[in-house]
Protein backbone atom coordinates (compact mmCIF):
# COMPACT_ATOMS: atom_id res chain seq x y z
CA UNK A 1 0.00 0.00 0.00
CA UNK A 2 1.11 3.56 -0.61
CA UNK A 3 2.00 4.92 2.80
CA UNK A 4 1.53 8.48 1.61
CA UNK A 5 -2.23 7.96 1.74
CA UNK A 6 -2.13 7.59 5.51
CA UNK A 7 -0.14 10.76 5.94
CA UNK A 8 -2.47 12.69 3.64
CA UNK A 9 -5.66 11.39 5.25
CA UNK A 10 -4.57 12.10 8.79
CA UNK A 11 -3.13 15.52 8.05
CA UNK A 12 -6.37 16.61 6.38
CA UNK A 13 -8.46 15.13 9.15
CA UNK A 14 -6.58 16.96 11.86
CA UNK A 15 -7.42 20.19 10.06
CA UNK A 16 -11.08 19.22 9.71
CA UNK A 17 -11.78 17.83 13.16
CA UNK A 18 -12.07 21.21 14.91
CA UNK A 19 -15.08 21.88 12.69
CA UNK A 20 -16.72 18.67 13.80
CA UNK A 21 -16.10 19.32 17.49
CA UNK A 22 -17.35 22.93 17.64
CA UNK A 23 -19.98 23.87 20.18
CA UNK A 24 -23.40 24.19 18.51
CA UNK A 25 -24.16 27.52 20.18
CA UNK A 26 -21.01 29.01 18.72
CA UNK A 27 -21.96 27.67 15.32
CA UNK A 28 -25.39 29.26 15.55
CA UNK A 29 -23.86 32.55 16.58
CA UNK A 30 -21.74 32.45 13.46
CA UNK A 31 -24.79 31.65 11.33
CA UNK A 32 -23.19 28.37 10.33
CA UNK A 33 -24.88 25.02 9.91
CA UNK A 34 -24.74 23.13 13.25
CA UNK A 35 -24.58 19.88 11.30
CA UNK A 36 -21.35 20.96 9.64
CA UNK A 37 -20.05 17.39 10.02
CA UNK A 38 -22.17 16.53 6.99
CA UNK A 39 -19.82 18.67 4.90
CA UNK A 40 -16.84 16.47 5.70
CA UNK A 41 -15.68 13.97 3.12
CA UNK A 42 -16.73 10.63 4.66
CA UNK A 43 -13.56 8.97 3.38
CA UNK A 44 -11.44 11.17 5.62
CA UNK A 45 -13.58 10.37 8.65
CA UNK A 46 -13.46 6.65 7.85
CA UNK A 47 -9.66 6.70 7.71
CA UNK A 48 -9.46 8.67 10.93
CA UNK A 49 -11.77 6.32 12.84
CA UNK A 50 -9.76 3.33 11.65
CA UNK A 51 -6.58 4.90 12.99
CA UNK A 52 -8.33 5.91 16.21
CA UNK A 53 -9.51 2.36 16.78
CA UNK A 54 -5.98 1.07 16.28
CA UNK A 55 -5.11 3.59 18.94
CA UNK A 56 -2.26 5.73 20.11
CA UNK A 57 0.21 4.91 22.85
CA UNK A 58 -2.19 6.05 25.62
CA UNK A 59 -4.75 3.24 25.45
CA UNK A 60 -2.43 0.62 23.95
CA UNK A 61 0.04 1.07 26.79
CA UNK A 62 -2.57 0.98 29.52
CA UNK A 63 -5.23 -1.42 28.23
CA UNK A 64 -3.26 -3.78 26.02
CA UNK A 65 0.21 -3.82 27.55
CA UNK A 66 -0.17 -3.02 31.24
CA UNK A 67 -3.37 -5.00 31.75
CA UNK A 68 -4.21 -7.55 29.08
CA UNK A 69 -0.77 -8.78 28.00
CA UNK A 70 0.24 -9.54 31.59
CA UNK A 71 -3.08 -10.96 32.80
CA UNK A 72 -3.02 -13.36 29.86
CA UNK A 73 0.62 -14.20 30.72
CA UNK A 74 2.28 -13.37 27.44
CA UNK A 75 4.28 -10.53 28.99
CA UNK A 76 5.42 -9.98 32.57
CA UNK A 77 6.58 -6.91 34.46
CA UNK A 78 8.26 -6.11 37.77
CA UNK A 79 7.36 -2.42 37.89
CA UNK A 80 4.47 -1.61 40.20
CA UNK A 81 2.71 0.57 37.65
CA UNK A 82 2.16 -2.47 35.42
CA UNK A 83 -1.02 -3.10 37.38
CA UNK A 84 -2.29 -6.07 35.39
CA UNK A 85 0.69 -8.24 36.25
CA UNK A 86 -0.37 -8.31 39.90
CA UNK A 87 -4.12 -7.61 39.56
CA UNK A 88 -4.18 -4.07 40.96
CA UNK A 89 -6.70 -1.44 39.96
CA UNK A 90 -5.50 1.84 38.49
CA UNK A 91 -8.43 4.01 37.45
CA UNK A 92 -6.67 5.79 34.60
CA UNK A 93 -5.29 2.58 33.16
CA UNK A 94 -8.47 0.53 33.59
CA UNK A 95 -10.51 3.32 32.01
CA UNK A 96 -8.12 4.17 29.18
CA UNK A 97 -10.00 2.38 26.41
CA UNK A 98 -13.28 3.83 27.66
CA UNK A 99 -11.86 7.35 27.62
CA UNK A 100 -10.47 7.09 24.11
CA UNK A 101 -13.51 5.31 22.66
CA UNK A 102 -16.30 7.46 24.05
CA UNK A 103 -14.58 10.82 23.67
CA UNK A 104 -13.20 9.97 20.25
CA UNK A 105 -14.00 7.40 17.63
CA UNK A 106 -17.40 6.24 18.92
CA UNK A 107 -18.74 9.75 18.32
CA UNK A 108 -17.12 9.90 14.90
CA UNK A 109 -18.41 6.48 13.89
CA UNK A 110 -21.97 7.18 15.00
CA UNK A 111 -21.88 10.40 13.00
CA UNK A 112 -20.30 8.69 9.99
CA UNK A 113 -22.98 5.99 9.92
CA UNK A 114 -25.65 8.68 10.06
CA UNK A 115 -24.32 11.06 7.42
CA UNK A 116 -23.56 8.29 4.90
CA UNK A 117 -26.96 6.62 5.20
CA UNK A 118 -28.50 7.08 1.72
CA UNK A 119 -32.00 7.10 3.23
CA UNK A 120 -30.99 10.13 5.31
CA UNK A 121 -28.44 11.94 3.16
CA UNK A 122 -29.85 11.08 -0.25
CA UNK A 123 -26.26 10.38 -1.32
CA UNK A 124 -26.45 6.97 -2.98
CA UNK A 125 -22.75 7.13 -3.82
CA UNK A 126 -21.98 6.77 -0.10
CA UNK A 127 -23.72 3.40 0.31
CA UNK A 128 -20.47 1.44 0.62
CA UNK A 129 -19.03 4.01 3.02
CA UNK A 130 -22.15 3.51 5.10
CA UNK A 131 -21.85 -0.29 5.13
CA UNK A 132 -18.14 -0.18 5.95
CA UNK A 133 -18.76 2.31 8.76
CA UNK A 134 -21.36 -0.03 10.26
CA UNK A 135 -18.91 -2.93 10.18
CA UNK A 136 -16.16 -0.82 11.74
CA UNK A 137 -18.54 0.39 14.43
CA UNK A 138 -18.99 -3.25 15.45
CA UNK A 139 -15.20 -3.72 15.56
CA UNK A 140 -14.90 -0.73 17.87
CA UNK A 141 -17.82 -1.57 20.14
CA UNK A 142 -16.91 -5.22 20.50
CA UNK A 143 -13.61 -4.25 22.07
CA UNK A 144 -15.35 -1.93 24.52
CA UNK A 145 -18.09 -4.31 25.60
CA UNK A 146 -15.73 -7.29 25.80
CA UNK A 147 -13.57 -5.35 28.25
CA UNK A 148 -16.26 -3.81 30.46
CA UNK A 149 -19.51 -5.74 29.84
CA UNK A 150 -22.65 -3.59 29.90
CA UNK A 151 -21.79 -0.23 28.32
CA UNK A 152 -23.52 2.70 26.59
CA UNK A 153 -24.34 1.49 23.10
CA UNK A 154 -27.68 2.57 21.65
CA UNK A 155 -27.36 6.09 23.12
CA UNK A 156 -23.59 6.37 22.69
CA UNK A 157 -22.10 9.12 20.56
CA UNK A 158 -25.35 11.06 20.34
CA UNK A 159 -24.52 14.08 22.45
CA UNK A 160 -24.20 16.21 19.32
CA UNK A 161 -27.02 14.80 17.23
CA UNK A 162 -29.64 14.07 19.89
CA UNK A 163 -28.37 15.88 22.98
CA UNK A 164 -27.98 12.63 24.93
CA UNK A 165 -25.32 13.48 27.47
CA UNK A 166 -26.07 10.77 30.05
CA UNK A 167 -26.51 7.58 28.02
CA UNK A 168 -28.06 4.41 29.35
CA UNK A 169 -25.85 1.39 29.83
CA UNK A 170 -27.17 -1.44 27.68
CA UNK A 171 -27.05 -5.16 28.51
CA UNK A 172 -24.22 -6.89 26.71
CA UNK A 173 -26.67 -9.45 25.35
CA UNK A 174 -28.64 -6.69 23.59
CA UNK A 175 -25.40 -5.15 22.32
CA UNK A 176 -24.27 -8.45 20.85
CA UNK A 177 -27.58 -9.08 19.15
CA UNK A 178 -27.50 -5.65 17.54
CA UNK A 179 -23.87 -6.01 16.47
CA UNK A 180 -24.69 -9.30 14.78
CA UNK A 181 -27.66 -7.76 13.01
CA UNK A 182 -25.50 -4.82 11.95
CA UNK A 183 -22.90 -7.13 10.43
CA UNK A 184 -25.57 -9.04 8.53
CA UNK A 185 -27.20 -5.86 7.22
CA UNK A 186 -23.90 -4.23 6.29
CA UNK A 187 -22.66 -7.31 4.42
CA UNK A 188 -25.85 -7.31 2.37
CA UNK A 189 -25.59 -3.57 1.66
CA UNK A 190 -22.08 -3.79 0.24
CA UNK A 191 -22.25 -3.26 -3.51
CA UNK A 192 -19.39 -4.03 -5.86
CA UNK A 193 -20.89 -1.71 -8.49
CA UNK A 194 -21.10 1.33 -6.21
CA UNK A 195 -18.36 3.81 -5.37
CA UNK A 196 -15.86 2.69 -2.75
CA UNK A 197 -13.50 4.68 -0.53
CA UNK A 198 -10.36 3.49 -2.30
CA UNK A 199 -7.18 4.51 -0.52
CA UNK A 200 -9.17 6.36 2.13
CA UNK A 201 -9.92 2.89 3.50
CA UNK A 202 -6.79 1.94 5.43
CA UNK A 203 -7.83 -1.70 5.91
CA UNK A 204 -8.67 -3.03 2.43
CA UNK A 205 -8.17 -0.07 0.11
CA UNK A 206 -11.85 -0.10 -0.81
CA UNK A 207 -12.01 -3.79 -1.76
CA UNK A 208 -15.70 -4.58 -1.24
CA UNK A 209 -15.33 -8.37 -1.46
CA UNK A 210 -12.80 -8.29 1.37
CA UNK A 211 -15.07 -6.12 3.50
CA UNK A 212 -17.87 -8.60 2.98
CA UNK A 213 -15.63 -11.47 4.07
CA UNK A 214 -14.49 -9.43 7.06
CA UNK A 215 -18.09 -8.78 8.11
CA UNK A 216 -18.87 -12.49 8.08
CA UNK A 217 -15.59 -13.31 9.84
CA UNK A 218 -16.54 -10.88 12.60
CA UNK A 219 -19.96 -12.54 12.72
CA UNK A 220 -18.20 -15.86 13.23
CA UNK A 221 -16.21 -14.40 16.13
CA UNK A 222 -19.27 -12.87 17.79
CA UNK A 223 -21.27 -16.04 17.30
CA UNK A 224 -18.67 -18.18 19.03
CA UNK A 225 -18.45 -15.71 21.92
CA UNK A 226 -21.94 -16.86 22.91
CA UNK A 227 -21.19 -20.57 23.21
CA UNK A 228 -21.39 -20.63 27.02
CA UNK A 229 -24.58 -18.57 27.37
CA UNK A 230 -26.73 -19.34 24.32
CA UNK A 231 -25.52 -22.28 22.26
CA UNK A 232 -28.57 -22.23 19.98
CA UNK A 233 -28.10 -18.62 18.92
CA UNK A 234 -24.36 -19.13 18.72
CA UNK A 235 -24.88 -21.96 16.26
CA UNK A 236 -27.35 -19.92 14.23
CA UNK A 237 -24.95 -17.03 13.76
CA UNK A 238 -21.89 -19.21 13.21
CA UNK A 239 -23.69 -20.99 10.39
CA UNK A 240 -24.85 -17.69 8.90
CA UNK A 241 -21.28 -16.43 8.93
CA UNK A 242 -19.87 -19.50 7.23
CA UNK A 243 -22.61 -19.46 4.61
CA UNK A 244 -21.92 -15.79 3.91
CA UNK A 245 -18.24 -16.41 3.24
CA UNK A 246 -15.34 -15.72 5.61
CA UNK A 247 -11.66 -14.86 5.07
CA UNK A 248 -9.94 -17.03 2.47
CA UNK A 249 -6.24 -16.33 3.05
CA UNK A 250 -3.82 -14.01 4.84
CA UNK A 251 -4.55 -11.51 2.07
CA UNK A 252 -7.90 -10.95 3.83
CA UNK A 253 -6.34 -10.12 7.21
CA UNK A 254 -7.79 -6.98 8.75
CA UNK A 255 -4.92 -4.71 9.71
CA UNK A 256 -3.49 -1.23 9.35
CA UNK A 257 -0.06 -0.75 7.85
CA UNK A 258 1.19 2.05 10.07
CA UNK A 259 3.83 4.66 9.29
CA UNK A 260 6.32 6.46 11.50
CA UNK A 261 4.50 9.79 11.50
CA UNK A 262 3.84 12.57 10.80
CA UNK A 263 1.43 12.46 13.77
CA UNK A 264 1.22 10.05 16.69
CA UNK A 265 -2.00 8.54 15.42
CA UNK A 266 -0.26 7.40 12.22
CA UNK A 267 2.05 5.21 14.29
CA UNK A 268 1.46 1.80 15.81
CA UNK A 269 0.40 2.55 19.40
CA UNK A 270 2.23 -0.45 20.86
CA UNK A 271 5.31 0.42 18.83
CA UNK A 272 5.18 3.95 20.19
CA UNK A 273 5.32 2.62 23.74
CA UNK A 274 8.29 0.39 23.04
CA UNK A 275 10.14 3.21 21.33
CA UNK A 276 9.62 6.06 23.77
CA UNK A 277 9.27 4.18 27.03
CA UNK A 278 12.93 3.58 27.73
CA UNK A 279 11.98 1.16 30.49
CA UNK A 280 11.20 -1.46 27.91
CA UNK A 281 14.78 -1.59 26.73
CA UNK A 282 17.05 -0.30 29.48
CA UNK A 283 15.83 -1.25 32.96
CA UNK A 284 15.32 -4.54 34.72
CA UNK A 285 11.72 -3.89 35.79
CA UNK A 286 10.43 -3.42 32.24
CA UNK A 287 8.30 -5.86 30.30
CA UNK A 288 9.63 -9.26 29.31
CA UNK A 289 8.09 -12.28 27.66
CA UNK A 290 6.24 -14.27 30.29
CA UNK A 291 7.62 -17.57 31.50
CA UNK A 292 4.22 -19.11 30.74
CA UNK A 293 4.41 -18.03 27.11
CA UNK A 294 8.07 -18.92 26.56
CA UNK A 295 7.73 -22.32 28.23
CA UNK A 296 4.67 -23.18 26.13
CA UNK A 297 6.48 -22.29 22.92
CA UNK A 298 9.63 -24.15 23.96
CA UNK A 299 7.63 -27.25 24.94
CA UNK A 300 6.16 -27.30 21.43
CA UNK A 301 9.47 -26.48 19.68
CA UNK A 302 7.72 -23.47 18.19
CA UNK A 303 9.77 -21.57 15.58
CA UNK A 304 8.00 -18.35 16.55
CA UNK A 305 9.90 -18.24 19.84
CA UNK A 306 13.30 -17.53 18.26
CA UNK A 307 11.70 -14.70 16.29
CA UNK A 308 9.80 -13.14 19.18
CA UNK A 309 12.61 -13.31 21.74
CA UNK A 310 15.44 -10.83 22.12
CA UNK A 311 17.92 -11.51 24.94
CA UNK A 312 20.41 -8.69 25.51
CA UNK A 313 23.03 -10.99 27.00
CA UNK A 314 22.75 -13.31 24.04
CA UNK A 315 21.46 -16.40 25.78
CA UNK A 316 18.56 -18.64 24.79
CA UNK A 317 14.96 -17.45 25.17
CA UNK A 318 14.04 -17.20 28.83
CA UNK A 319 10.67 -16.12 30.17
CA UNK A 320 10.21 -14.19 33.38
CA UNK A 321 7.36 -15.24 35.70
CA UNK A 322 4.39 -13.03 36.43
CA UNK A 323 3.58 -11.75 39.89
CA UNK A 324 7.02 -10.62 41.08
CA UNK A 325 8.55 -7.23 41.81
CA UNK A 326 12.15 -6.03 41.81
CA UNK A 327 12.69 -7.45 45.31
CA UNK A 328 10.74 -10.69 45.24
CA UNK A 329 12.17 -11.76 41.87
CA UNK A 330 15.34 -12.63 43.79
CA UNK A 331 13.39 -15.41 45.48
CA UNK A 332 12.81 -16.93 42.07
CA UNK A 333 16.28 -16.21 40.70
CA UNK A 334 18.92 -15.19 43.30
CA UNK A 335 21.27 -14.19 40.46
CA UNK A 336 18.60 -12.28 38.60
CA UNK A 337 19.79 -10.15 35.69
CA UNK A 338 17.04 -8.66 33.57
CA UNK A 339 19.26 -8.85 30.50
CA UNK A 340 19.15 -12.66 30.69
CA UNK A 341 15.39 -12.62 30.07
CA UNK A 342 13.56 -12.31 26.77
CA UNK A 343 12.34 -8.94 25.64
CA UNK A 344 9.98 -8.64 22.68
CA UNK A 345 12.05 -8.56 19.51
CA UNK A 346 12.03 -4.91 18.35
CA UNK A 347 11.08 -6.06 14.84
CA UNK A 348 7.52 -6.65 16.11
CA UNK A 349 7.09 -3.37 17.97
CA UNK A 350 8.23 -0.60 15.66
CA UNK A 351 6.34 2.63 15.11
CA UNK A 352 5.47 1.45 11.61
CA UNK A 353 4.58 -2.13 12.56
CA UNK A 354 1.18 -3.38 11.37
CA UNK A 355 -1.74 -3.52 13.82
CA UNK A 356 -4.00 -6.55 13.33
CA UNK A 357 -7.72 -6.63 14.15
CA UNK A 358 -8.67 -10.08 12.84
CA UNK A 359 -6.75 -12.66 10.83
CA UNK A 360 -7.28 -15.63 8.56
CA UNK A 361 -5.50 -17.77 11.17
CA UNK A 362 -8.16 -16.92 13.77
CA UNK A 363 -10.89 -17.74 11.27
CA UNK A 364 -9.36 -21.14 10.54
CA UNK A 365 -9.25 -22.00 14.24
CA UNK A 366 -12.87 -20.91 14.61
CA UNK A 367 -13.91 -23.08 11.67
CA UNK A 368 -12.15 -26.04 13.29
CA UNK A 369 -14.11 -25.36 16.47
CA UNK A 370 -17.39 -25.08 14.57
CA UNK A 371 -16.75 -28.50 13.03
CA UNK A 372 -15.98 -30.04 16.42
CA UNK A 373 -19.22 -28.60 17.77
CA UNK A 374 -21.16 -30.16 14.90
CA UNK A 375 -22.11 -26.77 13.46
CA UNK A 376 -20.15 -27.13 10.23
CA UNK A 377 -18.96 -29.90 7.96
CA UNK A 378 -15.39 -30.60 7.01
CA UNK A 379 -12.11 -31.72 8.54
CA UNK A 380 -11.22 -29.92 11.76
CA UNK A 381 -7.58 -30.99 11.57
CA UNK A 382 -7.19 -29.38 8.15
CA UNK A 383 -8.50 -26.05 9.42
CA UNK A 384 -6.39 -26.30 12.58
CA UNK A 385 -3.23 -26.91 10.57
CA UNK A 386 -4.16 -24.13 8.13
CA UNK A 387 -4.58 -21.78 11.08
CA UNK A 388 -1.13 -22.58 12.43
CA UNK A 389 0.44 -22.18 9.00
CA UNK A 390 -1.29 -18.84 8.45
CA UNK A 391 -0.29 -17.58 11.90
CA UNK A 392 3.36 -18.37 11.22
CA UNK A 393 3.36 -17.09 7.65
CA UNK A 394 1.99 -13.72 8.70
CA UNK A 395 5.23 -13.03 10.58
CA UNK A 396 6.57 -11.95 7.19
CA UNK A 397 4.53 -8.75 7.67
CA UNK A 398 7.07 -7.77 10.34
CA UNK A 399 10.06 -8.06 8.01
CA UNK A 400 12.32 -10.66 6.43
CA UNK A 401 14.38 -11.08 9.60
CA UNK A 402 11.50 -12.86 11.35
CA UNK A 403 10.02 -14.85 8.46
CA UNK A 404 9.34 -18.53 9.14
CA UNK A 405 10.10 -20.97 6.34
CA UNK A 406 7.68 -23.54 4.97
CA UNK A 407 10.04 -26.28 6.12
CA UNK A 408 9.93 -25.04 9.70
CA UNK A 409 6.15 -24.89 9.61
CA UNK A 410 5.92 -28.41 8.16
CA UNK A 411 8.20 -29.73 10.90
CA UNK A 412 6.13 -28.04 13.58
CA UNK A 413 2.88 -29.51 12.27
CA UNK A 414 4.43 -32.97 12.10
CA UNK A 415 5.68 -32.72 15.68
CA UNK A 416 2.41 -31.31 17.03
CA UNK A 417 -0.42 -33.30 15.43
CA UNK A 418 -4.07 -32.46 15.98
CA UNK A 419 -6.04 -34.63 18.39
CA UNK A 420 -9.81 -34.31 18.16
CA UNK A 421 -10.20 -35.61 21.71
CA UNK A 422 -8.52 -32.43 22.96
CA UNK A 423 -9.90 -30.03 20.38
CA UNK A 424 -10.85 -27.22 22.78
CA UNK A 425 -7.45 -27.06 24.45
CA UNK A 426 -5.45 -27.40 21.25
CA UNK A 427 -7.43 -24.87 19.22
CA UNK A 428 -7.59 -22.38 22.09
CA UNK A 429 -3.88 -22.58 22.83
CA UNK A 430 -3.03 -21.95 19.20
CA UNK A 431 -5.50 -19.04 19.12
CA UNK A 432 -3.73 -17.64 22.21
CA UNK A 433 -0.36 -17.82 20.45
CA UNK A 434 -1.68 -16.49 17.14
CA UNK A 435 -3.19 -13.35 18.68
CA UNK A 436 0.03 -12.15 20.34
CA UNK A 437 0.03 -8.32 20.12
CA UNK A 438 -3.77 -8.25 19.72
CA UNK A 439 -4.42 -8.73 23.41
CA UNK A 440 -8.01 -7.52 23.20
CA UNK A 441 -8.75 -10.77 21.40
CA UNK A 442 -6.30 -12.94 23.34
CA UNK A 443 -7.87 -11.94 26.64
CA UNK A 444 -11.44 -12.32 25.38
CA UNK A 445 -10.98 -15.77 23.88
CA UNK A 446 -9.16 -17.03 26.98
CA UNK A 447 -12.12 -15.99 29.13
CA UNK A 448 -14.49 -17.78 26.76
CA UNK A 449 -12.59 -21.06 26.49
CA UNK A 450 -10.52 -21.33 29.67
CA UNK A 451 -7.44 -22.34 27.66
CA UNK A 452 -4.57 -22.26 28.05
CA UNK A 453 -4.94 -23.20 31.70
CA UNK A 454 -3.16 -20.32 33.40
CA UNK A 455 -2.04 -20.33 37.04
CA UNK A 456 -3.05 -17.00 38.62
CA UNK A 457 -0.57 -14.97 40.62
CA UNK A 458 -1.38 -14.02 44.20
CA UNK A 459 0.68 -10.92 44.86
CA UNK A 460 0.06 -9.40 48.32
CA UNK A 461 -2.78 -6.89 48.30
CA UNK A 462 -4.12 -7.86 44.87
CA UNK A 463 -7.70 -6.80 44.12
CA UNK A 464 -9.09 -9.96 42.54
CA UNK A 465 -8.76 -12.47 45.38
CA UNK A 466 -5.83 -14.06 43.62
CA UNK A 467 -7.78 -14.85 40.45
CA UNK A 468 -7.18 -13.55 36.93
CA UNK A 469 -9.51 -10.57 36.40
CA UNK A 470 -12.57 -11.25 34.25
CA UNK A 471 -13.03 -7.64 33.13
CA UNK A 472 -11.70 -4.12 33.65
CA UNK A 473 -13.53 -1.64 35.83
CA UNK A 474 -15.49 1.38 34.64
CA UNK A 475 -13.81 4.78 35.10
CA UNK A 476 -14.49 6.18 38.57
CA UNK A 477 -15.93 9.29 36.93
CA UNK A 478 -18.88 7.29 35.62
CA UNK A 479 -20.28 6.65 39.09
CA UNK A 480 -20.53 10.39 39.73
CA UNK A 481 -20.89 11.74 36.18
CA UNK A 482 -23.54 9.31 34.92
CA UNK A 483 -24.91 7.68 38.09
CA UNK A 484 -28.17 6.46 36.57
CA UNK A 485 -26.45 4.63 33.74
CA UNK A 486 -23.66 3.33 35.96
CA UNK A 487 -26.07 2.03 38.59
CA UNK A 488 -28.16 0.32 35.89
CA UNK A 489 -25.11 -1.67 34.88
CA UNK A 490 -23.99 -2.53 38.41
CA UNK A 491 -27.44 -3.70 39.46
CA UNK A 492 -27.80 -5.86 36.35
CA UNK A 493 -24.27 -7.14 35.80
CA UNK A 494 -22.85 -7.17 39.32
CA UNK A 495 -20.33 -5.15 41.31
CA UNK A 496 -17.89 -3.00 39.37
CA UNK A 497 -14.99 -5.30 40.22
CA UNK A 498 -12.34 -7.33 38.41
CA UNK A 499 -14.05 -10.54 39.47
CA UNK A 500 -17.48 -9.79 37.97
CA UNK A 501 -18.12 -11.81 34.83
CA UNK A 502 -19.61 -10.18 31.76
CA UNK A 503 -22.66 -11.72 30.05
CA UNK A 504 -20.95 -14.11 27.64
CA UNK A 505 -18.32 -15.16 30.21
CA UNK A 506 -20.49 -17.65 32.07
CA UNK A 507 -18.73 -19.95 34.59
Amino acid sequence: MNKLKYILCVTLLILLLPLQGCDTDSLHSLNENPTVAEEINPGFVLAYTQLQTSGESFENWRTQLIYQSTMIQQLSALAGYWSGDKYFHNDEYSGALWARAYTGYIKDLVNLVQITDPTVSGQEQWANYHAIARIWKVVAFQRVTDIYGDVPYFDAGKGFSERIFFPNYDPQEAIYMDMLNELEAAAQLLNNSAANPGNQDLIYGGNIDQWRRYAYSMMLRLGLRMTKVDAARAQEWVQKAIAGGVMQSNADNSYIEHTDGPEGINRNGIGEVFNFDGNNFTTDDASRLSKTFVDWMRDHDDPRLERLSWVVNGGPPLGRPNGFDATTIMQFDPNYDGNDYSRVNPAFVLRDSPMFFQTFAEVQFMLAEAIERGWHTGNAANHYNAGIRAAMEMYSEYGSSVEISSGEIDAYLAANPYNSAEWNRLISEQYWAATFLNWYETYANWRRTGFPQLTPVNYPGNQSNGTIPRRLRYPNSEASGNPDGYNQAVQRQGPDEFTTRIWWDAP
